[in-house]
């Protein structure tokens, strides 16, 4: 997990434009073409995913399910047998909460799956293991703030996954033994493609419930051509997205 998480730190940004620069710097009078092609890839790099423009543009790309229609929520019971809803990190010891709480994106997800248990009446699988191999997990975490902040009572916790591979592969373990093939996936617009693949390979028939939408009007002064460290962020995401994308169907069969 440690040198899995350091080559992923290394080959995505900010790390590999932060390499750029420095070689860029450091080589710059032994090999000073070389060193100058490293300084605008690594400066153009920072300066494109720090644009709300290309997170709009990007996202679309990622984007391709369409939103659960409100009308379409109470019949989802129909279509469905449960919701699974992805984990996506924690805050780890606010003293606020006097505990670790769900992620930013966690805390979309469980809003919106929330809403759409209470509409459906489908019971609710949370999905996510250990952060960094510390307990609690994160499907722990998500299903005590579904009961004490929405009042949804969890059915299953699949607490042992740490990829959206293994997400889907537990589930979809789990949710055999309950008789469970038809599921309702809660997860972000942007990484629902990754998610829906994974849980059709583990044999489950998928409901797509995307939410967190970032492809919109970026609403932005000047069209979003001015970086914001927020856009790097999303830029970020949604590479590696794009990544995990490609990297699952190449080693996942």
């Amino acid at each position: 997990m440690p040198l899995r998480y350091l080559i992923k730190q290394i080959l995505m940004p900010p790390g590999i434009l932060l390499i750029l620069l420095l070689l860029g710097f450091c080589l710059r009078r032994r090999y000073p073409r070389f060193s100058v092609t490293c300084f605008v890839l690594g400066f153009a790099g920072f300066w494109l995913l720090s644009l709300p423009l290309g997170v709009e543009w990007g996202a679309r790309l990622l984007e391709r399910q369409p939103a659960l229609a409100q009308a379409q929520w109470a019949g989802l019971a129909q279509r469905a047998e449960a919701i699974v809803i992805l984990g996506a990190g924690r805050e780890r010891g606010d003293p606020a909460w006097d505990g670790d709480q769900p992620g930013l994106m966690a805390h979309e997800r469980l809003r919106y799956a929330a809403r759409l248990a209470k509409a459906s009446g489908l019971p609710v699988l949370t999905s996510g293991g250990l952060h960094y191999g510390s307990p609690p997990s994160e499907a722990q975490i998500m299903a005590q703030s579904l009961s004490e902040d929405y009042q949804v009572t969890v059915r299953w916790q699949e607490g042992r996954s740490r990829t959206t591979w293994e997400n889907a592969r537990f589930s979809a373990a789990l949710l055999r033994e309950a008789g469970v093939r038809r599921v309702v996936l809660v997860t972000q617009a942007q990484h629902m493609p990754r998610a829906l693949w994974s849980f059709e390979h583990n044999g489950l028939e998928v409901v797509p419930a995307p939410m967190g939408f970032i492809g919109v009007d970026n609403a932005r002064p000047f069209a979003g051509w001015l970086p914001e460290a927020k856009a790097f962020w999303q830029s970020s995401q949604l590479l590696n997205e794009a990544l995990g994308l490609l990297g699952y169907r190449l080693f996942y069969r």
